[in-house]
């Protein structure tokens, strides 16, 4: 993520706030075409060879973990509607330096799926002769694949720039086509091919406890159900975010996990009895790339599989243009904070953020590069988002504490019991992703602090407004539990290269004490009240009166 420069363009003008435009439908939308995009052209194939049947189960699982999650971002998105909302909840509760670890966080997961969404385009076209050159046999891009990937990237740019207005009708669109065609594929293969007996045939759970929990995180589960903060990313361009933010943000959980487990029940009954003649770890059938769509071909519903082959290139393109839209106003919110130079608040004549778009661009292209296919994304994908939800409910412990007269348009119920439930059970997740995601997230983490933190230092060396009060007292819980986590799973026995050294039942015990015990830390260790009231005012008084850039228009 660049951090250079702070001069805009000519064709821009001075920083400015956002419009408020957007209402309940396009918020909703924009969350649910998040949700429903590439994870339902893979994730029922890729759960039941990780867990058999049992990926009910998982699916279930994860379903209640992102509500639980979702009910967390409710309250708070509508008590502070501002663009970037999931980026800026740390920063109003603990101050700078676990605003930049969490901002960073956002940013990260934000800007790293766009790219998944595009690998999986690309990996469903591979049907087609004219795009087969695209991909290797290992299903890593050529380089033909790859300049499609970058064009692919710079539509979804493009069409960011004519404006919010125009993007959510758009959304909107493609969202209404990306909900029909799952009902359309449950219906039709829950009509013409259902085989109760592939439930137990070859055994529900083959894989046991670890083979569910490890389909939670691993297989896409989580993965596709992730996009339900769209709404609150749009939270500062929405017209009544007080009552539309959560009805959003748990209508798209609801809407989005319905569709995930109809896809999932659907996907197992329809499946030939000779795909897992070797088991469920060795599921196969002619076209299985492309999981629905060749299921529908070896069903004889070459109709179907062509609608199915048209939307997997319509449904993920929906979800990588809504998030390559978050992740410029996560770009805006983090400097906002104070964490990133000014120029990531310049926008556009139609108020659009167009360094954070640029800066999203680059970071697409660079995605591709290490992380050249889809299974290999997903992981890193979900650990890094995870890792973003985990901040609001320990923002939400101090926030009920200090602000408890606060307005709340809408009140978590048992929010002192789900609070710190949901924390758990977004460790959980991380930890469940496996040792070799892990590590990997730990280096981006590293590069996040050297950019983000760096820059925070210079501007309180130098005095500068745009600086951030780091507060360091209020982050020493934050070291222990990075720490913490990445000991236990490096101890654990998920991924390859743990050392299973803790048996299962034992690791879930550790990371439930590590997230209880940093959640009632952090909490105890947050900002007062008098300095979170004053950081709000702050921060709205800013998005309301911009400054303006070095070079104004």
């Amino acid at each position: 993520m660049p951090l250079a420069g702070n001069r805009a363009p000519a064709t821009t003008s001075p920083v400015r706030t956002l419009r408020r435009e957007v209402g309940l439908i396009g918020l909703l939308w924009a969350s649910v075409g998040s949700i429903i995009g590439s994870g339902w052209l893979y994730g029922a194939k890729n759960a039941v060879m990780a867990a058999g049947p049992a990926a009910l189960i998982a699916w279930i699982i994860g379903a209640l973990a992102i509500a639980l999650l979702a009910l967390v971002h409710a309250e708070l998105g509508s008590m502070f509607p501002v663009a970037g909302g999931v980026a800026r909840y740390p920063h109003y509760a603990f101050g700078g330096v676990v605003g930049i670890s969490f901002g960073w966080f956002s940013w990260l997961a934000s800007a790293t799926t766009a790219p998944i969404e595009v690998e999986a385009m690309i990996g469903y076209a591979g049907h087609w002769q004219w795009a087969q050159g695209f991909l290797h046999s290992d299903q890593t891009l050529t380089p033909s694949g790859l300049a499609v990937a970058v064009v692919l990237m710079a539509v979804f740019v493009a069409v960011n720039f004519f404006g919010v207005r125009l993007l959510a009708h758009t959304n909107s669109t493609a969202t209404w086509w990306k909900v029909a065609i799952p009902l359309l594929a449950i219906f039709v293969l829950a009509l013409s091919h259902f085989d109760g007996g592939n439930f137990t045939s070859h055994g529900f759970a083959p894989f046991g406890v670890k083979g569910i929990l490890g389909a939670i995180s691993s297989s896409g589960i989580i993965f596709a159900l992730l996009g339900f903060e769209q709404a609150i990313q749009l939270s500062g361009e929405s017209r009544n975010p007080k009552r539309d933010i959560p009805r959003a943000t748990i209508g798209s959980v609801a809407i989005g996990a319905t569709i995930y487990l109809l896809l999932q029940v659907v996907f197992i009954g329809a499946l030939p009895t000779s795909s897992m003649a070797k088991g469920w770890a060795a599921l196969d059938f002619p076209g299985i790339s492309g999981p629905f769509a060749g299921l529908a071909t070896v069903l004889g519903l070459g109709w179907l599989a062509w609608v199915l082959y048209i939307d997997a290139i319509a449904s993920p393109g929906g979800t990588a243009l809504i998030y390559t839209t978050g992740t410029s106003r996560i770009s805006y919110a983090l400097s906002r904070n104070g964490y990133a130079p000014k120029v990531f608040q310049a926008t556009t004549r139609r108020d659009v953020p167009w360094f954070g778009l640029a800066a999203s661009f680059l970071t697409g292209v660079v995605c591709f590069l290490p992380f050249p296919s889809w299974q290999q994304l997903v992981g890193f994908i979900t650990s890094a988002s995870i890792l973003m939800y985990a901040g609001t409910p320990l923002a939400y412990g101090v926030l009920r504490d200090r602000l408890p007269d606060h307005a709340r348009p809408y009140r978590l119920p048992a929010g002192p019991v789900l609070a710190p439930l949901s924390f758990v059970v977004a460790s959980l997740i991380i930890y469940w992703s496996g040792w070799d995601t892990l590590w990997r997230l730990g280096l981006a983490i590293v590069l996040g602090y050297l950019l983000l933190g760096s820059y925070c230092v210079y501007t309180r060396i130098k005095h500068r407004a745009n600086g951030t009060r780091l507060a360091w007292k209020s982050a020493q819980w934050l070291p222990v539990y990075l720490l913490g986590m990445g000991m236990i799973s490096w101890e654990g026995g998920f991924g390859v290269g743990a050392q299973n050294n803790l048996p299962l039942g034992w690791d879930l015990a550790a990371v439930t004490a590590l997230s209880l015990t940093v959640y009632y830390w952090a909490r105890k260790t947050g900002l007062p009240a008098a300095d979170i009231e004053l950081t709000i005012h702050d921060i709205a008084r800013a998005d309301e009166e911009p400054a303006a850039l070095a070079e104004p228009h």
